[in-house]
């Protein structure tokens, strides 16, 4: 591997579903505070940093940052494309990889396989992720981008859904980016059916019951894990069931050409 990975996580208090998300508690620690634990678990040397908002009821996330001493910078509040690209341009990035804060159970091994792809095909791909098509459960997203790709969309970006969102001018744009994905190696697609990810009240307490169940006895529990976890206990899939699928597609199916309405959830 070479050059300067950064891992940005972006963060805020002010979740428009479920408000202070990323400092709910989970087995004692903050929801942000377990998935850094839980990135940190990862081969590839990587610097992770928490990107919030300079608004000040984020305050709180950058002295959570410096109690688990993790780097925080802090940038516009909805621009999240300028968020991503100042962070990655003052850890002097040369690749950036994109993990939304609401992603508590992300497997490590995702990661790394993802990360594999695009440093075993060095210089061949400005964009990688396992989203296009998505086939792992979600709240496994990964995106990665060299600094060179970023920036040219930081400049280029001009609609409200590319700012919010960081990367849909890439693959909105797949003509003007060399463009990879990952898939699942099992062969099977639970991007639609198992849901890892917190938005509402049902995500935190399935979240919280998978940490109590799986990360005493394995604090490196992986994807697998979890599904046989649910095959076990399926009493702990119907816990959050309902919201499988639901994404933030569904809100921009008319300016997404991309993505398809079998991607997203629109009723739930």
């Amino acid at each position: 591997m070479t050059g300067n990975t950064v891992i940005v996580v972006q963060a805020r208090m002010s979740s428009s579903r479920l408000p202070g998300k990323v400092m709910m508690p989970i087995l004692g620690e903050s929801l942000l505070a377990r998935m850094i634990e839980r990135l940190k678990m990862i081969r590839h040397k990587a610097l992770v940093v928490i990107a919030t908002s300079e608004e000040s009821a984020d305050d709180i996330i950058e002295r959570e940052a410096n109690r688990i001493q993790v780097p925080c910078f802090r940038g516009n509040l909805n621009n999240l494309l300028d968020r991503h690209y100042q962070a990655g341009k003052k850890y002097n990035a040369d690749t950036v990889l994109k993990i939304p804060s609401d992603c508590p159970l992300i497997d490590p091994q995702i990661i790394d396989q993802v990360l594999d792809f695009y440093f075993d095909h060095a210089g061949e791909y400005d964009y990688v992720s396992n989203l296009h098509p998505a086939t792992f459960p979600d709240g496994n997203d990964v995106e990665i981008m060299t600094m060179a790709c970023l920036e040219k969309t930081w400049r280029e970006a001009t609609k409200t859904l590319e700012l919010e969102h960081t990367t849909p001018y890439i693959w909105e744009n797949h003509q003007n980016f060399r463009i990879g994905n990952v898939i699942w190696e099992t062969g099977k697609d639970f991007s639609m059916s198992h849901r890892f990810t917190i938005d509402y009240e049902a995500d935190y307490l399935f979240i919280k019951r998978v940490y109590e169940e799986l990360y005493f006895a394995k604090h490196d529990f992986s994807c697998d894990d979890i599904i046989r976890l649910l095959e076990q206990k399926p009493e702990i899939y119907e816990i959050n069931s309902r919201y499988a699928g639901v994404n933030w597609y569904r809100n921009h199916m008319d300016e997404l050409k991309t993505i398809s309405s079998d991607q997203t959830k629109l009723t739930f």
